[in-house]
């Protein structure tokens, strides 16, 4: 049997990069995507940005510190979840069996690639990389090698928008002189005993001898690292199984002290799970509700019905129930709903849906709970699509003191100009993130 390759694709700085070409004017400027509240983080950060220091997970607050003229927008999933099944759709028709990693990243093993010279198999990752920027007009990196871990290694060293190949006469090259945080399973704890040891790189974990490497690390942990360290990986490239649940949960700027927000802020966070339920062809037989206090006290209800279903009502109004069993003394932090149990061919209903003067009791969390106010509609925030008539589609760079400022623009305009209009002005509408990719 011929040499064994495996491919690794992901897409660089994905969420910032699809916000980029979707708004020209951004092309060559920092970007930050994530919330701008206090307890906020980095979704996504351009490599301008990533410069200065900022990057992914970092908190919101530091990365601006770090580069503070940077264009920070919020998320918009629909656009990446959007741009990443056309990555997946060149994936497929490229090796029959993809694993997904996330919306930017998969393996592949092209049965044609077995056996071949690494420059047949840099002529396929080329070819691969420019499928994938033809159909959604973004760059990616590819790595290459007889195994997942040399491949994602090798995604890496490619980065930003490069391929690289790992041939196995060059394996041990260049895995050695990587740090032991590189491979998969070396955690912080596992780092530490191993620097104690005075193992800091690959190599050096290569050439230690098994059974120190097992009484370190545990027989199971500390074979396979010991292998993945020497450049030995078998583990196939499959699809992922079907997810078990689907959720949603967010962090409030601002703790929750009334029911009837906390009964809103459920019902969202439902309604965002059962996008992805339904996305997924499935219904749900349990609901789950987490609620964390200001003190960080976790607390969880669930409840799991005969047969499953996809009604958005039933389901929300079984979640509030279990939010008003949930919650704790003082304020709420975070709150999260998840829908589990799925299966497939779903019925229409199931939960018996609670009684609308059980769903809408304004019952107070804390005492004393803050007067109700009035519903109004969300204002403009930089980073939401807008259309108008005249103009076509663009985005809010600023609005406040009763002004919003939109610039036209989409993938195909290249840079467009800016217009300041009333916050309120009738011809100005809220649009779908996917009108910028025209």
């Amino acid at each position: 049997m011929g040499a064994r390759w495996v491919l690794h694709l992901d897409m660089d700085a994905f969420f910032a990069a699809a916000e980029q070409l979707t708004r020209p004017t951004l092309r060559d400027r920092p970007v930050l995507v994530g919330g701008l509240g206090p307890r906020a983080v980095v979704a996504g950060a351009s490599y301008q940005a990533r410069v200065f220091g900022a990057r992914s997970a970092m908190p919101m607050g530091q990365a601006r510190r770090l580069c503070p003229h940077a264009v920070v927008l919020p998320a918009r999933f629909g656009l990446y979840q959007t741009l990443s099944e056309r990555v997946m759709g060149v994936l497929g028709a490229a090796a029959p069996v993809v694993e997904p990693v996330s919306l930017d990243e998969a393996f592949l093993e092209p049965p044609s690639l077995a056996g071949a010279s690494a420059a047949e198999v840099e002529e396929f990752g080329a070819k691969l990389r420019a499928n994938v920027r033809a159909a959604t007009g973004l760059p990616a990196s590819v790595g290459a090698g007889s195994g997942k871990q040399l491949a994602k290694i090798a995604s890496e060293l490619a980065k930003p928008d490069g391929l690289r190949i790992v041939a196995p006469d060059e394996e041990q090259a260049v895995l050695a002189p990587l740090p032991v945080r590189a491979l998969w399973g070396v955690g912080p704890v596992a780092e530490a005993g191993l620097r104690k040891l005075g193992v800091h790189t690959i190599g050096e974990l290569a050439a230690m001898d098994l059974r120190e490497a097992t009484g370190l690390l545990g027989t199971a942990v500390g074979t396979e690292l010991h292998r993945l360290a020497r450049g030995v990986d078998e583990r196939p490239v499959a699809p992922r199984g079907a997810a078990k649940q689907v959720s949603a949960e967010t962090t409030f700027d601002a703790d929750l002290t009334a029911m009837t927000d906390v009964h809103e802020a459920v019902a969202r966070m439902t309604e965002a799970a059962h996008r992805r339920l339904v996305a997924s062809g499935r219904a749900a037989r349990t609901v789950t509700v987490k609620v964390r206090s200001a003190d960080f006290t976790t607390a969880s209800r669930s409840e799991t019905a005969g047969t499953a279903s996809t009604d958005l009502g039933a389901l929300t109004a079984v979640a509030q129930r279990l939010a008003r069993a949930a919650v704790p003394e003082g304020g709420v932090r975070l709150i999260g709903v998840s829908l589990a149990g799925l299966g497939d061919d779903p019925p229409p209903a199931l939960f018996e849906p609670l009684r609308e003067e059980e769903v809408l009791v304004a019952e107070p969390v804390a005492e004393p709970a803050r007067a109700e106010e009035p519903a109004v509609s969300r204002p403009w925030r930089p980073g939401d699509d807008a259309s108008h008539p005249e103009h076509g589609h663009g985005w809010v760079q600023g609005a406040g003191h009763g002004r919003v400022t939109v610039r036209f623009e989409t993938r195909s305009t290249g840079p467009g100009r800016a217009h300041t209009f009333a916050s309120d002005d009738p011809d100005l509408t809220r649009a779908d993130p996917l009108a910028s990719l025209a």
